[in-house]
This record gives structure tokens, C-alpha cells and sequence, in this order.
């Protein structure tokens, strides 16, 4: 049997290399081979952090005799979800016409030509609970294929209508401040006022809800607040510091014990604007101890799994106190280096470390920045989505990784003071995301979902960095551009409020002037600087007068004429600025009109 996975950039796809099943990586081999042999694609979508992926693997792609069934009657198709989220995303629109139940692994059968036409999440070896047992729908897959194909193709080509038809946009005028608190206050009713955060069990950080809500336009702080206290505060928080990905209780109990970096990015960021040092102290360990690799890139999560005598255990390293733990192998941590979710930590560290006076975090960002842009590219130098152990993945890069990644060396670039990054972060704004080749090749429906779940959707994140761009004085366009991109889903981001917070975030950003802060003081830790740093500012940046001079000079705007005097603070709205002040004291902590 041929290896295939082995070779492969993903530790997800590596850890079944050894499996029976003759996996195929994604690609158009499996498309080929499906066709060539007239069989359907069983397509397993996971990642590596995820229980009942291992789980699944152990019950069924170990055995010998299912492996034989699926050598036997299928082409199959191992995806990791975190190197291809377009194709997750694909065969999770498809996969909602057949369950309710969505989520990973997630087990899709579609015709060789990649159009799904049954799928399901966890099946076990032996029916349970009302879950067929995987041999089951292995044979009833086999049997609607060979006697009832003429089905089988209606099948899937009506769910690739329907997820082409959801896919049409209307671009439609961006909503008043009135409608963006309507669609606050509709989450706020959501409020669990008992135990803190928004929902019932499984109960979600939902980080991309909490920045909207954090919005000046909007004023949920409390909200937020009352939700970092009881995260915080509960077992969804690991105490070294770092969030695991949900908890299965509505009081926030019985974690779902992977740690990811997303949902630690952007919390530090949610606690940052909050006040909450000690939640932000604690991710930033966090994230330089145990997600930073050594090169200087951050890893994608670390394991819900690790091995304690003998065995594998669902949590128990966790459930050991942090003196315990000394002794026993932590879970291991997915070295995969992808693009956008490096932009989250980058721009969280960099923020964080402006304000917080860490320069270490800056630098932290500043060295996984680095690695990002000089391994994650392809063979014509474009961005491409992931790397491991400092090769490039074949996965193109996603609008999601271009707009995280921009979005984060925009925050490098003030925290830093240094001009570069932000040409850099305009460098890779200007590129065009590529569809996924072997979607496209085969004419896949991707599906209308552009919400923000775990993360900004690609929509949200890319007119989130033009937002900023804007902001820094890049130009005009860049602000259109914005507009442009998120008309076409505000009417369904005001319907459906929790499922957009990313997007709702950069729309009240374009309803309200931004207040921007220069601070031209070459003591980057002085009072002047300090001052800056605490007030409630949509950019803040500190920057020497030659720095604002290289700033100017790289066509942000924002900085002109900033550079002729050392010691004061510019304050200004919509680029319209108040007299420069010079003493700490004249430095508004709180926004307001300039003049």
C-alpha cells in the first residue's frame, strides 16, 4: 500500500499514515483515482487537536477489516481542516443538507467528481444513541452508489444548486448606529446574567462577539467584562494562563481541553481593551512557552490528548495540578505554522506589548512576522496558508490569512515604530486570495457562510485591515474597499448578530470617525508615551520624529508634517487634529470631538 500521508506538511494527516486505509492527501490524485475506479470519495475532515478525531481513528481507521471495506469501495480522502478551510467549509455547507449535527471529524461521501451526497460527523464501531455504526453506513453507501446511482447524482447535484444559490449577494447600505445597538442589544438579550457569557451548554468564548460588543459605537463593556470574570474564573481557563476551546457546561465546567491560538489571541486582545492585565499576562506566557516554536512562529494548538501511564487521556494532564505536571509528558502542540492565525498573535503580542510596556512581546511578534514571510510562500513567492518544521504547505493562502496577517504587521508596525511592516502589511493586502485549485477544478460549491465563528470569516478580516489601512492614512480607496466588501452581508449579519461579530466590528468602525493619536516622543517608556498609550484611540502610535518622517514618506498619511518637533501628542478625528500638546495631563484618556 502506498504511503501518502507521511511526507505531508500536516502532523493531523501524519498521525494516520500508519493507518490500513490507503489515504489519499487532498489533491487531484483522489479525484482521478475515484474517477478512474468509478467509486465514490469518502472525505475524513479533522485536525490534529481534536478528541473525537482520535477518537474515530482508533475505533475505525485502525481496523483492519473497515480499512478493508474502504480500500475496497472507496477512494479516501484525509483532510486537515486548519491547512484547508475552504474545503471544510465546502463539505460543511453540503453536510448541513444531511445532519443537523455538524462539527469534526466530519465524514462526507461525494461522487468522484467531489459533489457530496451523504455525510455525518463521529460514527462508531458499533451503533449507539441512535448513530448507525460506521460498517453500516459504509455498506449503505456502497449499495445507494452500485444499485441506485441515478438517486445518488440528483442528490448531489440539487445540494450543489441550493449551496450555489445561497452564495448570491445583494450589496446592500450600510446600517445607522441605531441598527448596529439593535443587533448589540439582541445579543445582550442572549446574556447568561447567572454564569457569564452569551448561550447554553456547549458555551464558546465567542471572542469575534465580544470585540463587537467592545466597540465605542456599541458600549457592552460590562457585558464583556462580566464574561472575562467568569472565563476567567472557571475551568475553562488552564492556570498557566492559557483558554481551552469551550466548556460542556453552561457554568463553563468540563472544558473541551484543546487550546487554541486563535481563541488565546484574540482574548488577549478582548482583555487588553478591557483592563484585564492578568488574563493578558497570562495568554502571553501562554503563547511564548508552549504554542512558540523554535523558530519563532507560533504552533496552531496544543492537544486535548496526552499520554499518562501508559494510556491515552482526554485531559488529564490538565486536570493535574501545575506542580504535578512536571512529571508527566505534556500534549503535544501542532508545529503547523498558519499564516492568519500567526497575523492574530502578532497583532495581540504587538498590542499588547505596546501598551503594556513588554517589549519582549513585540519582539515575539516582530520574530514570528519574520518566519511567516520568508517560509509560508509558494513557488512564485506568493503567501501560501501553512508550514511545518520550516517547508511550505502546498494549501493556498485564504482572504482570511491575507486580512489577519496585513491586520496584525499593521499593529507590528505602531508597536514598533518602524514603517516597514506596514508597507508590508499593504504588500499583502494588494494580493487576491486563489481559489482552492481542486474546488475550482471540479466546479465545488463553497457555500454562502461568511460568519464569524471561532475567527473572522475572510470577508470581515480583509475589510477589517483595509479599515485600518484607512485609518493610517493609506488612502481613500481603502475605506471603499471596506464598504464594498461587507454590503453584501450586513443585512444577514444584523438578522443573525452572534454568527458576525467580526464584521459588525468594522462596520461600526466605518459609521464612526476614527480617532487617531501621535505621539512623536523618541522616549518610547516616558510619561508623554504612557499617556498615549492609555487613551481610547482607534490607532495609537508612539514614533520618533524620524520615524513619523519614514512613515509619512511610505505614503501613510496619517503622519505628515508630524515629524518637526520631539515631545507631543497629535489627537486627532477623521485626520482633522487638535493643537499638539506636551505635558502628560493634556492627553485625553477618553474621546471626543477634535477641534
Amino acid at each position: 500500500m502506498s504511503n501518502r500521508l507521511a511526507e505531508t506538511r500536516s502532523p493531523y494527516l501524519r498521525a494516520h499514515a500508519e493507518n490500513p486505509v490507503d489515504w489519499y492527501p487532498w489533491g487531484p490524485e483522489a479525484f482521478a483515482e475515484a474517477q478512474r475506479r468509478d467509486v465514490p470519495l469518502l472525505i475524513s475532515i479533522g485536525y490534529s487537536t481534536c478528541h473525537w478525531c482520535h477518537v474515530m481513528a482508533r475505533e475505525s481507521f485502525a481496523d483492519a477489516a473497515t480499512a478493508e471495506h474502504m480500500n475496497r469501495d472507496f477512494v479516501s480522502v484525509k483532510v486537515d481542516r486548519e491547512e484547508h478551510p475552504d474545503v471544510d467549509g465546502a463539505y460543511l455547507s453540503a453536510a448541513s443538507a444531511f445532519t443537523q449535527s455538524l462539527g469534526w471529524p466530519l465524514t462526507v461521501f461525494a461522487t468522484p467528481a467531489g459533489r457530496a451526497f451523504y455525510a455525518g460527523t463521529y460514527f462508531p464501531p458499533a451503533a449507539r444513541g441512535g448513530v448507525p455504526a460506521f460498517g453500516d453506513v459504509l455498506t449503505a453507501v456502497t449499495e445507494a452508489w452500485t444499485e441506485r446511482r441515478g438517486e445518488v447524482l440528483a442528490s448531489s447535484d440539487a445540494v450543489a444548486d441550493a449551496l450555489r444559490d445561497a452564495a448570491t449577494r445583494t450589496p446592500s447600505p450600510l446600517p445607522d448606529a441605531e441598527a448596529l445597538r439593535a443587533a448589540a442589544a439582541t445579543i445582550l438579550d442572549r446574556e447568561d446574567r447567572v454564569f457569564g457569557g452569551f448561550g447554553g451548554a456547549p458555551k464558546f468564548p465567542m471572542a469575534t462577539t465580544l470585540r463587537f460588543l467592545q466597540h465605542p459605537l456599541i458600549g457592552g463593556d460590562e457585558a464583556v467584562r462580566r464574561a472575562l470574570t467568569a472565563m476567567s474564573g472557571s475551568e475553562l481557563r488552564d492556570p498557566d494562563g492559557g483558554f481551552f476551546r469551550y466548556a460542556t457546561g453552561r457554568d463553563w465546567t468540563v472544558p473541551h481541553y484543546e487550546r487554541m491560538l486563535t481563541d488565546n489571541a484574540q482574548l488577549m486582545q478582548v482583555a487588553l481593551d478591557a483592563g484585564r492585565e492578568d488574563i493578558v499576562r497570562g495568554i502571553a506566557d501562554f503563547l511564548l512557552r508552549v504554542l512558540r516554536r523554535g523558530d519563532g512562529a507560533f504552533g496552531a494548538a496544543q492537544d486535548s490528548e496526552s499520554w499518562i501511564d501508559g494510556e491515552r487521556s482526554e485531559g488529564g494532564f490538565y486536570r493535574r495540578d501545575v506542580a504535578e505536571r512536571a512529571s508527566l509528558e505534556p500534549p503535544a502542540v501542532d508545529g503547523k505554522v498558519l499564516t492568519g492565525w500567526n497575523g492574530l498573535a502578532i497583532g495581540a503580542l504587538s498590542r499588547a506589548g505596546a501598551v503594556l510596556g513588554e517589549q519582549e512581546w513585540v519582539d515575539a511578534a516582530a520574530a514570528a512576522a519574520s518566519v511567516v514571510l520568508a517560509i509560508n510562500r509558494g513557488p512564485r513567492g506568493e503567501l501560501v496558508r501553512s508550514s511545518l518544521d520550516g517547508v511550505a504547505a502546498r494549501a493556498v493562502a485564504t482572504a482570511s490569512d491575507l486580512g489577519l496577517l496585513a491586520d496584525g504587521l499593521f499593529a507590528l508596525a505602531l508597536a514598533a515604530g518602524d514603517a516597514d511592516w506596514a508597507t508590508i502589511a499593504l504588500n499583502v493586502l494588494s494580493d487576491e486570495a486563489a481559489p482552492d485549485p481542486v474546488l475550482a477544478a471540479h466546479d465545488i460549491p463553497t457555500g454562502a457562510d461568511e460568519s464569524d465563528g471561532d475567527l473572522p470569516s475572510g470577508t470581515a478580516a480583509v475589510a477589517s485591515a483595509h479599515l485600518t489601512a484607512w485609518w493610517l492614512g493609506a488612502g481613500e480607496a481603502h475605506r471603499k474597499r471596506a464598504e464594498q466588501m461587507v454590503a453584501g452581508l450586513v443585512v444577514r449579519a444584523l438578522q443573525q448578530p452572534l454568527a458576525f461579530g467580526a464584521l459588525l466590528r468594522v462596520v461600526s468602525g466605518l459609521h464612526e470617525p476614527p480617532r487617531q493619536i501621535v505621539a512623536v516622543a523618541s522616549d518610547r517608556r516616558g510619561a508623554l508615551a504612557s499617556a498615549a498609550l492609555d487613551a481610547d484611540a482607534d490607532v495609537i502610535a508612539v514614533v520618533s520624529p524620524s520615524q513619523a518622517r519614514a512613515f509619512s514618506d511610505a505614503g501613510f498619511a496619517l503622519f505628515d508634517e508630524k515629524d518637526a518637533a520631539d515631545g507631543v501628542v497629535y489627537d486627532c478625528l477623521a485626520f482633522t487634529c487638535r493643537l499638539p500638546v506636551s505635558e502628560p495631563v493634556a492627553v485625553r484618556r477618553e474621546r471626543g470631538a477634535a477641534g
